[in-house]
């Protein structure tokens, strides 16, 4: 998300809190956030302070302005939108650093108020809901916490299951040499997630899967299935030696290098379906990324 200074028309001598509120219609969070953070500067580049007089006639403002490389929402309502995200994408900037993540389209196309209402792994791919102002993202976050999403993800994992089966192993941080990686176990946070069987490539030795989760949990999927004998194919951090693990997070593992460990070049967890009632409204909505059942064929 491109960091871009602008140049802003002021009233001198007046309080710079007050003329955010007042002239700019910058509401009161907003222009907090900027004042707070050293984003405003007078004309020459001093940070300007919430309670500070402007002492020029014009201030620069530092703002991230979202930029499009073609990305645009499968569908759009009035108040929220769905994005069908491609993987190797994140979903939000790690960093000033970022180039690009889904919330420059989100930005791009429906403003500052736009928000994520959930995250995916940047290699995971799929739908994502996204609110288009801030009343919109807090009803549907809201609902987040309480559960009332019907999820539904495919994955292609190794190995042939064939029964359908609920994992229940509560999740907790591994706590060794790989920081985020989870562990499956009987301590930790409540987690269950439903695995269905699918489809059985004999010749790859993989199973397309439904993956149903009740809970939320970090990497939740991922390492459920892993605690089965199950690994996601193309998992650069679940079932593979740390090195390979640390490789990969600090962003120095070749293509080559993890097409040969993991058996892919990105993690084959799709976000497919997702089912909610939204103000009397029930919406049910299906990607069209079909990449998955390609790779199972191919």
């Amino acid at each position: 998300m491109p960091f871009t200074l602008k140049k802003i028309k002021a009233i001198k001598d007046k309080k710079l809190s007050l003329f955010l509120l007042q002239d700019l219609k910058i509401n009161h969070r907003n222009a907090q956030r900027y004042a707070s953070r050293g984003r405003i500067f007078d004309e020459s580049m001093t940070a300007i302070k919430p309670g500070d007089l402007i002492p020029d006639e014009y201030i620069y403002m530092a703002v991230f302005e979202g930029v499009s490389r073609g990305l645009r929402p499968i569908l759009e309502f009035e108040e929220f939108a769905i994005f069908d995200k491609p993987t190797h994408l994140m979903v939000h900037p790690i960093s000033k650093n970022t180039e690009y993540s889904l919330l420059d389209e989100i930005r791009f196309h429906f403003g500052e108020n736009a928000n994520l209402i959930h995250r995916i792994d940047a290699e995971t791919s799929g739908l994502v809901i996204v609110g288009k102002n801030k009343k919109s993202e807090k009803i549907l976050k809201d609902m987040f916490e309480e559960k009332k999403y019907y999820k539904s993800y495919l994955a292609l994992v190794d190995g042939k299951l064939e029964k359908e089966v609920v994992i229940d192993s509560k999740l907790e941080k591994e706590g060794k040499n790989i920081g985020v990686r989870m562990k499956a176990g009987d301590t930790g946070k409540e987690s269950c997630t439903t695995i269905k069987p699918m489809i059985y490539n004999e010749e790859k030795n993989i199973t397309l899967v439904e993956a149903l989760p009740v809970t939320g949990r970090q990497h939740q999927i991922r390492v459920h299935l892993y605690s089965i004998g199950h690994r996601i194919v193309g998992d650069p951090i679940y079932g593979i030696h740390d090195d390979i693990a640390e490789e990969y997070l600090n962003k120095t593992l070749s293509k080559d290098r993890r097409f040969d460990e993991t058996g892919s070049s990105r993690l084959w967890l799709h976000a497919n379906y997702l089912e909610f009632t939204f103000k009397g409204i029930t919406y049910k909505i299906k990607s069209k990324n079909n990449e998955i059942i390609k790779e199972l064929n191919s």
